[in-house]
């Protein structure tokens, strides 16, 4: 059995166990230990002829039912041990015979309960992968570069947070959103591919709800990950969009991403990714960045400014005022923002250089450096000044 089948299967048998009276807490653990079983006995022996999994006779027919019985016997064997003796007795007495699983879904109550408001964002973000994603606590610090021991920590206090929360409460889908969106930000690090896992559990949760901002954020994940490949080049330098060579965009991705997006508008009912999905989609459909739309996409960012009123959305759509109307008219709009706003100062650089005032903007550039919050963003500011100083130097 694949990985990815385990991972897949998570969300569901976790839901079982806390409708059979397990806390989430010890729910959860009993069933990383069940994936943990399996790992260990389906690569080696395909044909376990047990619900133990071991060896000889039939294979499995049911690996989702497979997982609920070892999961639930190993939630049985850890509250063994605890003093509520008598209780967990009879939790013995009840444990329902192997067969089938319920097939009742709790994925989409999962998802609520990982991004529960009493949550930070960093703690909801590592339960979702661990609970929902069925990632492992090693692979989850190495994703987010930070010792296992402190991720162990992180989820353990946010199952402790949210073990009394009732399983069946309505959840907030535009939570969920932000803690998926959170996910696929972070790219790509250590042995898990964070943006594809996020685009996987996007496309689980849009199967569990029928959401049109859920759409429209899957939608968003495809077009931004067509690009991945030409975003670097092969020194890991960033590659403005301006730049990337199109021909090697995932075409595949962005006519899947454009679909979805379309289904989702025709509903009428905008939210904020389906608006960015639509910018995205706008770049994507440009054969050249000198094709590009900008009169929609300004408009574009006009509805996100309404839906979100984000500065972050005016200072982007201040880049594409300058792209639609003229590098002044962005340096106009760009003025109406406070110069504290991260990127600001890029901006700025930016827009003056294509204004034709290259003293400023090298000078812009330099100081947008200073402030870039990575190493890649810093590099690029850097040559872009040393770009504009050589020139003034002739």
């Amino acid at each position: 059995m694949s990985e990815a089948l385990l991972r897949s299967l998570t969300p569901s048998v976790l839901g079982i166990l806390v409708r059979r009276g397990a806390d989430f807490a010890a729910a959860e653990d009993a069933v990383q230990d069940a994936l943990v079983e399996a790992l260990r006995v389906w690569p080696a022996d395909p044909s376990p002829s047990s619900e133990r999994g071991s060896s000889g006779g039939d294979p499995i027919r049911d690996p989702k039912g497979w997982l609920v019985t070892v999961a639930w016997r190993k939630f049985l064997d850890t509250t063994r041990a605890d003093a509520a003796r008598r209780r967990r007795e009879d939790l013995v007495d009840e444990e329902p015979p192997p067969g089938p699983a319920p097939a009742v879904d709790d994925t989409l109550q999962l998802y609520f309960l990982c991004a529960h408001p009493s949550l930070t964002p960093s703690s909801a973000v590592a339960l979702t992968l661990r609970a929902v994603g069925g990632l492992t606590t090693r692979q989850i610090a190495h994703a987010y570069l930070v010792p296992e021991a402190t991720m162990a920590q992180r989820i353990s206090r946010a199952k402790r947070t949210v073990s009394g929360e009732l399983f069946d409460q309505p959840g907030d889908v535009a939570t969920v959103l932000r803690v998926l969106y959170l996910v696929f930000n972070e790219g790509y690090s250590g042995e898990v591919d964070l943006a594809a896992e996020a685009i996987r559990l996007t496309r689980q949760l849009a199967a569990a709800i029928d959401h049109p901002e859920v759409a429209g954020l899957l939608a968003l994940m495809l077009l931004h990950h067509a690009r991945r490949a030409t975003r670097t080049a092969p020194d890991g330098s960033l590659v403005p969009l301006a730049e990337q060579d199109r021909g090697r965009w995932d075409t595949e991705a962005i006519a899947e991403g454009v679909e979805i997006l379309q289904t989702a508008l025709a509903r009428d009912r905008l939210g904020e990714y389906q608006a960015q999905a639509a910018i995205a989609a706008l770049h994507a459909d440009a054969p050249t960045a000198e094709e590009t739309d900008w009169v929609q996409i300004v408009e574009w960012y006009d509805e996100l400014a309404r839906l979100t009123d984000s500065p972050v959305v005016r200072l982007n759509r201040a880049v594409a005022v300058g792209e639609a109307d003229g590098p002044r008219a962005g340096l106009a709009a760009l003025a109406s923002l406070k110069d504290t706003l991260p990127r600001h100062t890029a901006v700025a650089a930016y827009l003056h250089e294509r204004d034709g005032d290259l003293t400023t903007a090298a000078r812009l550039y330099a100081e947008a450096a200073h402030k870039a919050p990575n190493l890649a963003e810093r590099d690029y500011l850097t040559r872009q000044a040393a770009r504009l100083n050589a020139r003034l130097s002739r």
